[in-house]
């Protein structure tokens, strides 16, 4: 039986945190471990070229989010997992999908909008034409699947709409991606409980996996809970999602009564979070030292992953050059 191909990747641009494990990491191992998929995870570290990160910082977090990707499940043997740049067709495919994308449909694209914000001062070329490359990471492996969020979801019909002006101009080949919808709990700032957990809002603002214990109790100290509008505050709600995701499920509901009733101390609650998602992690960050003690182990990994992917993007890519006359 074939199976269906899902395609991922994610940006170096930070050690993972809560909000990158829930929203993506943990599907991918949960899908990886069902067995039904043929999976395909890349460490995007050509799309982080259109952000402002120095070279050697980027070098080191290539190598500490594979690290890291590994410590939390993800399975060479299982999974084939690389780093993009490694792999070269990646930028051959996305020049060619760059010559049949209409400006027009990159124009519509929200995350360009809300990127060029964020860096006003760096607003290049790779931030227009990002979902592009990003088909061509999925369309490279004939990518059936990609997980994603609500928010996603214009990426993957962009990346199905370039499958199908390719195929309409140069015979059919390419497949129509669709998205597979998950249910991606949406993890807040613990100092900003409005915005999503992200490390560009500084570090007391996220709780990273490979964090302490007392790194965690410290962070949540601080974190913001009712200042107003009591359990429906959006600090409150954040914590009670993070006890629910990592605690035994009677803790949970102890502090969810607790709540209910206007019982409920935020001291107490914050020390339940914290002692929940420090156990959680204790496996991973001992895999996680283990791994970074043995740089040979995990360029051997990436290695093979590449080799893997690439026997896969070189038929792909000799297929298309015969379709639009380069070969």
């Amino acid at each position: 039986m074939i199976k269906p191909i899902i395609v991922s990747g994610i940006q170096p641009t930070g050690n993972l945190h809560l909000g990158n494990y829930l929203g993506a990491v943990k599907n991918w191992v949960d899908l990886q471990n069902s067995g039904k998929y043929q999976m395909y995870i890349f460490i995007a570290d050509l799309h982080s070229l259109t952000g402002n990160m120095p070279a050697n910082r980027r070098r080191r977090q290539i190598i500490e989010t594979a690290t890291e990707l590994l410590a939390a499940g993800i399975d060479p043997k299982k999974t084939t997992l690389f780093v993009q740049s490694h792999v070269q067709e990646h930028t051959e495919l996305g020049w060619i999908f760059n010559c049949v994308t209409p400006i027009a449909e990159l124009e519509r694209m929200t995350q360009y909008k809300d990127k060029s914000q964020q860096q006003e001062k760096n607003i290049n070329a790779g931030l227009f034409t990002y979902p592009v490359l990003q088909a061509a990471d999925i369309l490279l492996y004939h990518g059936n699947l990609v997980p994603v969020g609500q928010d996603q979801i214009q990426h993957v019909e962009l990346t199905r709409d370039i499958a199908r002006w390719f195929n309409n101009r140069f015979d059919n080949y390419f497949p129509e991606t669709k998205h597979l919808l998950t249910d991606v709990p949406k993890v807040m700032s613990l100092l900003e409980p409005e915005k999503k957990m992200s490390k560009s809002l500084g570090a007391g603002h996220v709780i990273e996996l490979a964090d302490e214990p007392e790194t965690i109790e410290q962070k949540l100290k601080k974190a913001v809970t009712a200042t107003s509008g009591g359990g429906n505050a959006p600090g409150v709600r954040n914590l009670m999602l993070l006890l629910q995701k990592f605690s035994a499920p009677k803790i949970y509901q102890k502090f969810a009564k607790a709540e209910k009733d206007g019982s409920i101390r935020y001291g107490d609650l914050k020390q339940a979070v914290g002692e929940a998602v420090s156990v959680y992690f204790a496996d991973f960050r001992i895999r996680r030292a283990k791994l970074l003690s043995n740089p040979n182990k995990l360029e051997k990994i990436l290695t093979a992953g590449a080799n893997k992917a690439r026997v896969v993007a070189q038929k792909t890519i000799n297929d298309v050059r015969k379709r639009v006359g380069t070969q």
